[in-house]
């Protein structure tokens, strides 16, 4: 750096906020790229979930192109589904590529380690993660949620089943130990003491667990009416396959609170699934406007039906860009603003972030699988039973935005 410039910086550094100034100009420039990050576990145990969240980013970026003149650019990072990788992850393609527009975080646990790396960072980060605490005690000005967290997805799915089902009063667990297994299990608790049910176990297993065959032998000896699955991705498939070939769906109703879309149906097939009860965030045969457009552009560019993860990351991805349109600029604080209390036609019908913790309100939907005979096509595996919004009043949620 030459004398010249150094006096100029040092001019600068007497008024306040002006290198600050100076640092966001350039990194939001007119014609220089606006960079996004998928930051998702593409190894590991929920490799297939980053995998197509990693399409679902890019798809929103091509069909943008460019956002107020500027072109768009966006890069995968595989968290591994670590929360420590995950923020190394985020720290790197900040300093390396300034990047500020964050769409990912499968795993709760990872999603809240980026959210307070991207507030670190001056960024935005958005996420599917369902622990209650990402707009809950742990909430930050950085970070927004798309899916409906834990609370909402067990008021949407446990609740419906035991008024539909009265004489179904004994209930099994079986929980990933972590945030959100926890979030889940807590919920449902809540549920079955208001309501009398008896909860006669639960099995809490790993993130790596792949064998439930102990869990179910247990769960199994308990004669539950309903056996409550609250696991995800690839261990919820284990999970169901495993308590189906126990005999399990003989004996009680399976109900698997949040189900990863689409390809699990694929994985597990019909006869499986068939009379399994799922939650869902994201169903492609969902009616509304956005939804039939996604469906219209998967098909074209991928030949499949859009699935949960591909069209979480979609919409997270839209919704920032929609923000840096709305704000007429990069800036991410003004993105922010833009964003809160921002209504939108959405995946799901009219969605809402709401301003005071930056979660959407949207739908959560009850599945059920149906048999072979009854599918009208090849994704064709679950009618929607019911839909509705659960969440915590603001006052209840225990988050404190600055």
């Amino acid at each position: 750096m030459n004398r010249r410039n150094m006096l100029k910086l040092a001019a600068l550094s007497a008024i306040p906020g002006s290198i600050e100034a100076l640092v966001a100009r350039s990194a939001f420039a007119q014609g220089s790229p606006i960079q996004f990050a998928c930051p998702v576990p593409m190894s590991g145990p929920f490799a297939a979930n980053g995998k197509y969240a990693d399409l679902g980013m890019k798809l929103a970026i091509d069909q943008y192109g460019k956002v107020l003149g500027q072109p768009l650019a966006y890069t995968t990072l595989d968290t591994e589904g670590k929360p420590a990788t995950a923020v190394r992850r985020v720290q790197e393609i900040a300093q390396q590529k300034n990047a500020r527009y964050f769409a990912g975080g499968i795993l709760s646990s990872e999603a809240l380690a980026m959210g307070k790396e991207a507030e670190k960072a001056g960024g935005i980060f958005i996420t599917t993660a369902g622990a209650d605490e990402l707009t809950g005690k742990d909430c930050n000005s950085a970070t927004f949620r798309w899916s409906v967290p834990t609370f909402g997805a067990i008021e949407q799915t446990v609740r419906p089943l035991i008024q539909s089902m009265p004489n179904a009063k004994r209930w099994y667990t079986i929980t990933p130990q972590y945030v959100f297994g926890d979030g889940l299990l807590s919920a449902a608790k809540n549920i079955f003491k208001e309501k009398g049910i008896e909860h006669v176990g639960n099995s809490y297993h790993s993130l790596n667990e792949k064998e439930f065959s102990g869990y179910l032998t247990n769960a199994v000896a308990a004669k539950p009416d309903v056996l409550l699955i609250l696991n995800f991705g690839s261990q919820s498939s284990d999970t169901l396959r495993q308590a189906v070939s126990f005999g399990m769906k003989n004996n009680c109703t399976i109900l698997m609170a949040w189900a990863s879309g689409l390809e699990q149906f694929e994985a597990l097939g019909p006869d499986i699934c068939e009379g399994v009860y799922f939650g869902a965030q994201y169903w492609h045969a969902i009616d509304a406007p956005l939804n039939h457009d996604l469906v219209k552009r998967v098909n074209a560019v991928y030949k499949a039906n859009p699935n949960y993860s591909l069209a979480g990351s979609y919409i997270c991805t839209k919704i920032l860009l929609d923000g840096i349109v709305k704000a007429g600029t990069a800036d991410p604080k003004k993105v922010v603003a833009a964003l809160q209390g921002m209504k939108y036609a959405g995946l799901t019908g009219s969605e809402e972030i709401r301003a005071g913790d930056h979660q959407v309100l949207k739908n959560y939907y009850l599945l059920k699988g149906k048999p072979k005979s009854k599918m009208k096509d090849k994704d064709d595996y679950a009618d929607i039973v019911s839909s509705g919004q659960s969440f915590l009043p603001l006052d209840k949620t225990q988050c404190k935005l600055a």
